[in-house]
């Protein structure tokens, strides 16, 4: 959530391995106390994400025989630390150059708020607490040193986590005040395997969010497809991103969902209710004459090379609704045979090839496999098309 100077940041994190490995250092713009640091619900990201989704909009072609009939519109819905905080030396901290601004624990996590005169100082200072640090941190946390710029650093306090009764990892929420709008991933990167992808959600009061020191881009949207992407969608949309990915250099943010909160069409899921948009840090709906908040929803797979630079961030005022979205258009299957019909099955052929080169482009996918799972011929043609009305008559 970003207002003004104002910044809520949630962080879920997809983690591999023991909850006693997981650690996160996050460089962060100022000393945070304890109030300004809160474990969220993963169910609020979960809600955010079902809700701004790139989706799947299904209709039904209407009968082309002039007599009564209704169009009907469907919608799927998208669908590593050792040493516990007691045992940290202060001392040990100083004669690194490192300052412990703040420690404390908050729900299932230790917090310690560190500051440092330099990098290498920085980067003993939490090998020797027991921090896996990989090779090639030092000059990525100089930067930030640089920058002026403190380092939240959260692991997870087993006998709490254990006491809470929680078995996954909760998000982290932090609550700050700074001109910066940006979101640091150069230090993350240093310990990847491999591109990472990442998603932004920015809750704003003004408008659509953007990145400035990289292009920003919509999402393909709006196109056609033949009706099995239904069952495969998972799979092609992880088959077009990576498609857009790779024809743009790895260079592109990319824009998925940009919307007015206070409605959506169409709705993937349920919007959010107004508590739980305060869950995540949108903090001025009580405000007389509220604005409902604006999301933009950012999706980038990055790595050290295409990314050299944390992501910075600016709210405009284009409040213009945007959404990922790909379209099935289902054949009409009735019998008639008017002149509307047969011009109609004349022209699916056509419709088909279309179609399937769409998805083709999109996804990188074979054209002769896509015709097979179409099931048509090599003419784009099926059986039904070419059927004489006397057939019709009596098909079952």
């Amino acid at each position: 959530m970003r207002d003004g100077d104002r910044t809520v940041l949630t962080m879920a994190s997809d983690f591999r391995g023991e909850p006693k490995e997981f650690a996160i250092v996050v460089p962060v713009p100022t000393v945070l106390a304890k109030g300004q640091v809160h474990v969220g619900d993963k169910a609020l990201i979960d809600h955010l994400d079902a809700y701004s989704a790139p989706r799947l909009v299904e209709y039904w072609d209407p009968d082309p025989c002039p007599v009564a009939r209704d169009e009907r519109l469907k919608f799927m819905m998208n669908a590593a630390p050792t040493r516990s905080i007691e045992e940290i030396s202060v001392g040990a901290a100083k004669s690194r150059g490192v300052t412990i601004e703040a420690q404390y624990t908050v729900g299932e996590y230790d917090i310690l708020i560190l500051s440092a005169k330099q990098s290498g100082g920085l980067e003993l200072w939490l090998r020797e607490n027991g921090y896996r640090i990989p090779p090639g941190a030092s000059e990525v946390l100089g930067s930030y040193l640089k920058q002026g710029m403190k380092f939240f650093v959260a692991k997870v306090n087993l006998k709490e986590q254990k006491r809470l009764g929680f078995t996954a990892l909760r998000p982290i929420q932090v609550a700050y005040e700074s001109p910066k709008f940006m979101l640091p991933i150069r230090l993350g990167m240093v310990n990847a395997d491999g591109p990472q992808e990442l998603f932004v959600y920015a809750l704003t009061r003004k408008g659509r969010v953007e990145t400035v020191n990289y292009r920003t881009s919509r999402l393909a949207s709006d196109m056609d497809v033949p009706e099995f992407v239904k069952a495969e969608f998972p799979d092609f949309y992880r088959a077009m991103f990576a498609t857009q990915v790779e024809r743009e250099g790895m260079e592109v943010v990319f824009t998925e969902y940009a919307w007015d909160m206070g409605w959506c069409d169409p709705c993937a899921s349920a919007p959010l209710s107004p508590d739980e948009l305060k869950g995540l840090g949108v903090f001025w709906l009580d405000d007389v004459g509220a604005q409902t908040p604006f999301i933009t929803r950012l999706h980038v797979r990055y790595d050290a090379a295409h990314f050299p630079e944390d992501l910075v961030f600016q709210e405009t005022a284009d409040r213009a609704n945007f959404q990922g979205r790909f379209v099935i258009r289902h054949e009409w299957k009735g019998t008639a045979d008017c002149p509307g019909a047969r011009a109609y099955r004349a022209g699916l052929a056509e419709r088909r090839a279309k179609e399937a080169r769409t998805l083709a482009d999109l996804t990188g996918w074979d054209l002769g496999k896509i015709r097979g799972k179409m099931a048509v011929a090599a003419d784009w043609s099926r059986p039904d098309d070419r059927m004489k009305w006397w057939d019709r008559i009596w098909k079952n």
